[in-house]
């Protein structure tokens, strides 16, 4: 009906949909004046020196920062203007609202204003000496000068303006090729790595020389093609169209109870609780629950995946696909916008290659009862974390070339790390008498004198030493931040060292956790880091808006760890050890393979699919996974075959 409807009366959407009335523009135009003020403001609060700073970063970084928020609220604020001035019937509104195509930030950029043009992340600010084009005056402080766009357009760019709109698209044209070979790569090394996997009779996933990979594919056999978002049956569905119908007493909770535990058997266990608590809820009579229970099971049956079917070639697929739609460079601050996380197409990459350090690693460092409380207690064990070297408490250094090294500590740097000079002295002087030490507490002066005449290179490598000397917390940890979420206080940290900070006082170690895969193999064994493994893939592509059944997810974990060990996928990991010498040659470094193949009398033994498709011969996954034999009978004694 609708759809007739639309036919007859058509649907437009024109330049006079754009137009707003005088006042609305004006509005805008104070919302974006009132964002360049408080830019202003806080680059006078930064000359002054009183910009409140925010942990862990400069105060060149805290402006940066908090301007780029500042003109980001501006945009979205002056989008909600222009969008509450436009009644409901308007054509851009109607798309918008309905989730047909557009977003109100299309309809804010056509035609309120289009906000800050970036380039890798940051504000435009590259381009001549101090200044991003000859237009603008050198270190102008103005939001024009670093690529904001007040206009729209319905109204037009200026010159400048739309040079720097060219700047960022063209960030965007150069992303899409960049982005298209890498996850091109990855997703030819995952179905190499992949395709040999198939479900056996038994419902296993295994390659094909019979090593098991998964016990029961994705933990419950189901097809996610057959399945519902994942789901076998949607239960609450069944549950709602068979009360419609239902008729009778309702059965108490004991009766519903006994049902589900007589059937339980042709049920897995997720399964079960799923339809026992949803038949609590919505409570049916016996016979309705005894349908709903038997239409559960028949679905689930259903919905199982067949034997043979390549499930490795299906993962490998659903994955690789949405790496194509993945933005590539995000680089976007979680938490308290302190610290940053790799996103996107190459934090997956990262994952699945297994990398021993990940670009941005980061710790989620939860307490235990006693300091979880208080941001004060909370505080002490993120002094003991935090990597503290001596450069983190000096105020200044002098050198003395006739071999005299003179440190001044900060009295601030000193409270603030909850270090004492006397450790900083311990540190200072060695084991190794190979200089002597002074300290002058009052001054908080540290001097260090080399009785063999040294040269201004050995004493400056002896400062930088000295300088980057450890005097406490957990190596690699460089930054942490208190946050609060819910009632707890927890630390993120910048940094990664999950086997030496179990052993801090105050830690929570069953809740604290790392974006290190290595690390959590290392440390808590490969169980740990299958799961972990998971979890990161899952919220790296949930992060991006991308749905992937999480079995697809679940076989490359299992795969990658099914040896006892991490191993990456592509030609150090799974592709490179297949045991087909065909296979290993057909991914990469092709002719060392077949030499040393040829060199060992290494056999092919044609079991999985490249080897079969080189020789021409019938795939042994799906239909091909079958073998017929046929008996001859003997008729009069002779041999008829």
């Amino acid at each position: 009906m609708l759809k007739t409807y639309i036919t007859h009366v058509g649907f437009t959407y024109g330049y006079s949909d754009l137009w707003l009335s005088q006042q609305t523009n004006s509005d805008i135009n104070d919302v974006l004046q009132k964002a360049y003020d408080k830019v202003h403001e806080l680059i006078q609060q930064y000359k002054d020196g009183t910009l409140p700073l925010t942990r862990g970063l400069s105060s060149d970084e805290a402006l940066e920062l908090y301007i780029v928020n500042e003109l980001s609220r501006a945009r979205d604020r002056a989008g909600k203007t222009a969008d509450r001035a436009f009644p409901d019937n308007n054509s851009g509104v109607i798309m918008a609202s309905t989730g047909a195509r557009g977003s109100t930030l299309n309809i804010g950029q056509m035609t309120a204003a289009l906000g800050q043009q970036s380039i890798r992340g940051k504000r435009i600010y590259k381009g001549y000496h101090y200044r991003s084009l000859p237009h603008f005056k050198t270190n102008d402080t103005n939001p024009d000068a670093k690529g904001f766009i007040k206009s729209n357009y319905r109204d037009g760019l200026s010159p400048l303006e739309f040079f720097f709109h060219a700047m960022g698209g063209r960030e965007g044209l150069v992303d899409t090729a960049v982005r298209t070979q890498q996850s091109g790569y990855m997703q030819r090394r995952l179905i190499n790595a992949l395709e040999h996997l198939k479900i056996e009779y038994d419902q296993t996933v295994r390659d094909p020389h019979g090593n098991i990979m998964q016990y029961v594919y994705g933990e419950d056999g189901i097809d996610p093609a057959k399945s519902d978002h994942g789901e076998a049956v949607n239960i609450s569905r069944l549950i709602e169209s068979e009360s419609v119908i239902d008729e009778g007493r309702k059965a108490t909770e004991h009766e519903i109870k006994n049902i589900v535990q007589r059937y339980a058997e042709n049920l897995n266990p997720r399964l079960r609780n799923n339809l026992q608590e949803a038949l609590l809820e919505n409570k049916l009579s016996k016979e309705g629950i005894e349908k709903v229970i038997k239409k559960t099971i028949d679905l689930n049956e259903r919905a199982l995946a067949e034997p043979g079917e390549a499930v490795g070639v299906v993962t490998a697929q659903s994955i690789g696909e949405p790496g194509t739609q993945m933005t590539l460079r995000t680089f976007h601050f979680a938490g308290v916008k302190e610290r940053n996380v790799t996103l996107g197409l190459p934090r997956l990459i990262e994952l699945v290659d297994a990398r021993k350090k990940p670009v941005t690693p980061t710790m989620d460092v939860y307490l235990d009862s006693d300091y979880k409380v208080s941001r004060e207690k909370a505080l002490e064990v993120a002094r003991e974390i935090i990597l503290t070297r001596v450069s983190d408490l000096i105020e200044k250094t002098d050198i003395d070339y006739s071999g005299i090294l003179s440190f001044y500590l900060s009295e601030d740097k000193l409270s603030e790390r909850g270090c004492e000079i006397k450790e900083v002295y311990e540190v200072l002087k060695g084991s190794k008498k190979k200089y002597e030490t002074y300290l002058n507490e009052k001054k908080l002066l540290v001097k260090i004198t080399s009785p063999d005449k040294p040269d201004a290179q050995t004493l400056l490598t002896l400062k930088n030493k000295l300088l980057s000397a450890r005097i406490k917390g957990v190596p690699d940890i460089e930054r942490v931040t208190i946050v609060k979420q819910d009632d707890e206080w927890v630390i993120q940290t910048a940094g990664s060292n999950l086997a030496k900070l179990v052993a801090i006082k105050g830690v929570d170690t069953s809740r604290i956790t790392t974006n290190n895969v290595y690390e959590i193999w290392q440390t808590l064994g490969i169980e740990a880091a299958r799961t972990a493994l998971v979890k990161e893939i899952t919220n790296t592509l949930e992060e991006q808006g991308l749905e992937v059944d999480t079995r697809h997810i679940m076989l490359v974990a299992d795969l990658m760890t099914s040896k006892g060990y991490l191993q990456q996928i592509g030609r150090h990991g799974i592709a490179g050890t297949k045991t087909s010498v065909l296979a290993r040659a057909a991914f990469e470094i092709t002719v060392p393979t077949i030499a040393r193949a040829s060199l060992e009398g290494q056999i092919e033994t044609l079991r999985g699919v490249t080897e079969n498709v080189i020789v021409g011969a019938t795939v042994p996954v799906g239909t091909g996974m079958v073998e017929l034999y046929m008996m001859v009978k003997e008729r009069n004694g002779e041999d008829n075959r």
